[in-house]
């Protein structure tokens, strides 16, 4: 198996040319990170389509002694998918599940605050939402956050990842309006194998590339602007 993307960021912009056709230069478009990972990501995508960025807070709930293995994932608004045949055939107890989740919940609350501080919550209503990861490997902790995305009733929702697994694509196309996935080996193993550089994203690289945005939205509208009054 060789390395099929450089970094987070090449991987970002070989998604966005997939999706520039349909959805570059719409209003209603709204792309979503997967921090931390996910961010770097997304960030391209939004950059080539010029549309806001947001994130979507979700935690992976990691089995015992095997935190790489998901059993679950929460998200923001008190989610929490579970695994329930992982969880059975590993005999996992309900006491060490709620110690995960304790442990995960503290995690998601201590990165929306430091994320988003005083900045709201995108309104997904009648939007196109983009959602964006590094990679997927269950899908689990991607099914949390479509969970809380649905509920706010978006118009349409895209899926945008640059590696995943054959059957959690198809179980994924169930779900969404769209997946764009650029990889989709069989064998998978770990997201981190398809990258050259899989360094983790930093808490201060997600502030930044949401700042980045806000100030690349300003920079598009007055253009627009300027162009409209001439």
């Amino acid at each position: 198996m060789t390395k099929q993307f450089h970094d987070r960021v090449q991987a970002g912009r070989l998604l966005a040319k997939k999706l520039k056709s349909n959805y570059a230069d719409r209003s209603d478009v709204l792309v979503l990170g997967l921090p931390r990972g996910g961010v770097p990501v997304a960030y391209e995508i939004a950059q080539v389509l010029q549309a806001p960025l947001d994130i979507c807070i979700v935690r992976k709930l990691g089995v015992p002694g095997h935190q790489e293995l998901a059993m679950g994932a929460i998200a923001t608004g008190g989610t929490r998918i579970l695994n329930e045949n992982l969880v059975r055939s590993l005999r996992i107890s309900p006491t060490a599940i709620a110690h995960v989740t304790d442990r995960e919940q503290r995690e998601l609350e201590r990165r929306d605050r430091l994320y988003r501080g005083s900045r709201p919550v995108s309104n997904l209503r009648d939007r196109t939402v983009i959602v964006v990861d590094d990679g997927i490997a269950t899908g689990s902790t991607l099914k949390a956050a479509l969970f809380i995305i649905k509920q706010q009733q978006p118009k349409q929702i895209v899926v945008a990842v640059p590696v995943a697994p054959p059957d959690v694509c198809q179980e994924l196309e169930r779900e969404v309006d769209e997946v764009v996935c650029l990889l989709t080996p069989q064998w998978l193993n770990s997201i981190s194998l398809w990258y050259e550089d899989f360094l983790p994203t930093t808490d201060e690289q997600v502030r930044n590339l949401l700042a980045q945005n806000l100030s690349q939205l300003e920079k598009w509208k007055s253009q627009e602007r300027t162009t409209v009054s001439k």
